[in-house]
């Protein structure tokens, strides 16, 4: 299978759509959680998701968004109900098999206490093979990694909608990963030109 993975859309929905253009025909969509911005919601990125039944995670920001500290900005009246319904059921990690691999999603690391910022450059990235998968997609830290690490690939695909990453000129990416060939191709993209979107647009 062809696997389309994006990470940290922060409500781009520009960026998400420019990233499954870019990727072209893929099996399976990917979202390695932050698909929104703390204390913004979009509509636009996570009807996307919900509309290409993404495999969703949830990232730092969806739990800040979702958390105590997100309970006034939730009863906004532009957010689509069922759609933060749909986003509050994703959870924090998936394990999936496809085609005889273990491939587990999460957020920032495969163990916890989760959050930390497990840049290229990181000496925990080492701890990452001691991971029970072949394969580790994470996001995060909005740096693209492709790197193996004892028996277990591990992958990031970079950010679909803030680009942070000095190493690709600061632009978007996203990745595609086939399944059989364990071949990762990374995509970077110029961030699309910013557009003024309703708050919970």
């Amino acid at each position: 299978m062809k696997l389309g993975i994006v990470s940290d859309l922060h409500c781009n929905i520009d960026g998400l759509d420019r990233a499954l253009e870019i990727m072209g025909p893929i099996d399976a969509l990917l979202c390695l959680g932050d698909s929104i911005y703390e204390y913004r919601f979009s509509n636009a990125v996570i009807g996307r998701l919900r509309e290409r039944d993404a495999l969703t995670i949830l990232g730092n920001h969806e739990e800040v968004f979702l958390g105590a500290a997100g309970a006034r900005v939730r009863s906004r009246a532009d957010i689509d109900r069922p759609l933060l319904g749909w986003l509050a059921e994703q959870p924090h990690r998936r394990a999936l098999r496809i085609d005889g691999k273990r491939i587990l999603m999460v957020h920032s690391t495969p163990w916890e206490p989760r959050g930390s910022y497990v840049v290229p450059t990181s000496s925990e990235l080492q701890r990452f093979g001691e991971a029970d998968a072949d394969i580790v997609l994470y996001g995060h830290t909005h740096q693209q990694i492709v790197r193996r690490i004892g028996r277990v690939l591990v992958v990031n695909p970079g950010s679909a909608g803030d680009a942070r990453d000095p190493r690709n000129g600061r632009q978007l990416s996203c990745a595609v990963l086939d399944t059989v060939t364990e071949e990762v191709v990374v995509h970077d993209f110029p961030a699309p030109p910013v557009r003024r979107l309703p708050e919970g647009g």
